[in-house]
């Protein structure tokens, strides 16, 4: 028969969730571990801790009225309940800021939703154990007292319930050892600092035999990182007060290593209130600070993927435009040679806007590349005169290219853009100016030798060297990194080697970065050579570009919301010989064709517009006429356009150049 205070001392849990389908799957995962009482806001919560004991408080952070920080905050400041664990539950705020908030809060853990049910069982578990250990022993010191007052009479009661109670530590220090947790009890006048007591595998989490701390008083001290030394120094000194201990610091383990410890400690008294010892809970969590630094990486690319995604349309749409009014320009007006430079340079920048939006969406989502043959004396003028206004009167550019140089197997417009992330690194790390070579060789790998990456074969290498201030040893693994930058603050966001890095990747090549204070920096980009066919076939692509031809003219219906690119494509058409009608909206498009279908030979629409979509607008026309050709231009990424996956179309980027909406209008379908 069971004890009947062991059953009415079962630990209880309290789950705080204004959801009640949350509270029913987390009480249906927790029945089995303690009683689970549950609270749907924060007023319930408080009128239910007025009314027992609890193991540990599982708290939603946002509900309406009282939320999850004031009730944490309200639960601290009471003497009865502030020692009760919180572990705080979380959808959203995953921010440094909002943990450490939760943390501020008294809260000793985070679990964020969807819960695994697993880990949400082990955490509580921890909590429970230690809850009903304490209980245990409070009510080992009520039968003691009790077998006194019984004396010879209650011998065998408190035998058994000694027993029982060994039985219940052995479980307990079983279930302690597997975990990365330490108990300890120590005095309160401690100093320097040495538990009487360990239990758990403490060799195992630090690296050192008890013996080792009681033969060496200062060594926790001594090991704890300099830059948490003076907190926990000071926290440690506040427990001589009655305090109660819970920090969180780094603590080099034998093998030199530092680990995340979270030391937390409650101050035991007796039956008449007066200081016994200290118990406390020694608990690794650097496997969570690691999940941590990986979370907040993943959120760093995860924000730049929804903030190109973002801007991509917006910008896209306005760079067609600009590219629109230059074609404009050069097609309508007589320009002379300067006025004609600047126009092209103007364009180019513009263009090497869009692939830069591009560049980030490839970044962020891994878009497929378009490698072909390009030719580095010609990629090198065209850096040249792209950086003559960005590099300053203080840093000279220098090509050296050798004689037989490959063309090089590559994305074109990415492999421009990563010389000028390159060079303008190579600018910024000489500040007094100095000259940037950039160096172009081929070179030949017989066999993998080392860590490199690379295979066996013919590959060209683009070295862009500085005489600047160098990065030291350390750093050198860590450049390529996203969002790490040598620059000061708010002169760098850590983007461009990392991008040069992803794409050189992507394209089967690899980064190599040489360094050293004080002297400069090389950094070299090896990509694969150009099959000799892919030479051939941009040598008859040049030869045969004046063989493009016209397209015959035709009636076009232009349908796109935003007004400059509407009225710039629609000058393009017409200069190209096209009849164009344009309007602003799917709606007024497909009412003129209801008109007279006969009257149009091909749609070009935008893809995202207000009310009805340029997909949407395709698939109606094509319901009364299936074979209606049409094109679709759109300044988003291909892969935010689910929508116009079923449809047969083609579809144009935005920005794109008078030759790229030939082609377009040749392949319609």
């Amino acid at each position: 028969m069971k004890d009947p205070e062991a059953i009415e001392d079962r630990a209880k849990v309290l789950v705080v969730d204004d959801d009640e389908r949350n509270l029913l799957a987390i009480r249906t995962v927790l029945e089995d571990v303690a009683d689970v009482v549950v609270a749907n806001s924060g007023e319930e919560a408080l009128r239910q801790l007025l009314r027992g004991e609890f193991a540990v408080i599982l708290l939603d952070v946002y509900m309406p009225g009282i939320d999850g920080y004031e009730t944490a905050q309200i639960i601290r400041s009471r003497e009865q309940t502030k020692r009760v664990p919180i572990v705080f539950l979380s959808a959203v705020n995953k921010e440094s800021q909002h943990l450490l908030r939760g943390y501020s809060m008294g809260a000793v853990d985070y679990v964020f939703k969807p819960v695994d049910p697993v880990v949400l069982q082990s955490k509580v578990a921890v909590f429970v154990d230690l809850f009903t250990m304490t209980k245990e022993i409070q009510r080992k010191a009520r039968a003691e007292q009790a077998l006194l007052d019984a004396n010879l009479r209650a011998n065998a009661e408190r035998l058994r319930i000694e027993q029982e109670l060994r039985l219940a530590e052995q479980r307990q220090a079983a279930i302690i050892q597997s975990l990365p947790i330490i108990l300890y009890l120590e005095e309160i006048d401690a100093n320097p600092r040495i538990p009487k007591f360990v239990s758990g595998n403490f060799a195992a989490l630090t690296g050192f035999a008890f013996e080792d701390i009681r033969k060496s008083p200062t060594l926790w001290v001594d090991r704890l990182h300099a830059e948490d030394r003076p907190r926990v120094v000071e926290a440690m000194a506040g427990r001589s007060a009655g305090q109660s201990l819970s920090i969180e610091y780094r603590w080099q383990c034998a093998d030199g290593q530092y680990k995340h410890f979270l030391d937390q400690a409650v101050l035991l008294r007796d039956a008449f209130g007066n200081p016994l010892e200290f118990a406390g809970t020694l608990l690794d969590v650097t496997d969570r600070k690691d999940l941590e630094s990986q979370l907040t990486q993943a959120r760093k690319m995860d924000a730049i993927g929804q903030l190109t995604g973002g801007i991509a349309h917006d910008f896209n749409n306005l760079l067609a435009a600009v590219l629109g009014g230059l074609g404009m320009i050069e097609r309508r007006v007589s320009l002379d040679d300067d006025q004609a430079r600047i126009v092209g340079m103007t364009r180019h920048a513009a263009e090497q806007g869009a692939e830069l939006v591009k560049h980030l969406l490839a970044f962020a989502r891994r878009q497929k590349l378009e490698p072909a043959s390009i030719r580095i004396p010609r990629l090198a003028q065209s850096v040249t005169n792209l950086l003559a206004h960005t590099l300053g009167g203080m840093v000279e550019l220098e090509w050296k290219l050798s004689d037989h140089l490959s063309p090089v197997y590559a994305d074109a417009a990415q492999l421009e853009l990563a010389l000028m992330n390159l060079i303008i690194n190579a600018r910024d790390a000489m500040p007094d100016g100095g000259v940037v070579t950039v160096t172009a060789e081929d070179r030949e790998i017989v066999e993998q030798v080392g860590r490199t990456g690379l295979a066996p074969g013919h590959y060209v290498v683009i070295g862009v060297r500085d005489t600047g201030c160098g990065i030291a040893p350390e750093m050198i693994e860590q450049v390529l990194e996203p969002f790490f930058t040598t620059k000061p603050v708010g002169k760098g966001t850590g983007l461009g080697l990392s991008m040069v890095y992803g794409f050189v990747q992507q394209s089967g090549g690899e980064v190599r970065v040489d360094s050293e204070l004080g002297r400069g920096t090389c950094v070299e980009i090896w990509l694969p050579r150009a099959p000799d066919t892919d030479a051939q076939a941009e040598a008859e692509a040049e030869a045969g570009e004046a063989l493009n031809g016209t397209t015959v003219a035709m009636r076009i219906l232009l349908v796109d919301d935003h007004d400059g690119v509407r009225a710039t494509t629609a000058a393009l058409l017409e200069d190209l010989g096209h009849e164009v009608s344009h309007v602003t909206e799917g709606a007024h498009a497909l009412d003129l064709f209801r008109r007279d279908p006969a009257a149009f030979d091909l749609l070009i629409t935008d893809y995202a517009m207000p009310r009805m979509s340029g997909a949407e607008l395709v698939r109606q026309i094509r319901g009364e006429r299936a074979d209606f050709p049409a094109l679709i231009i759109t300044g988003y990424a291909v892969a935010d356009m689910g929508a116009s996956e079923d449809i047969d179309v083609r579809v144009l980027d935005k920005p794109f150049t008078p030759e790229q909406l030939k082609a377009a209008l040749r392949e319609r379908r």
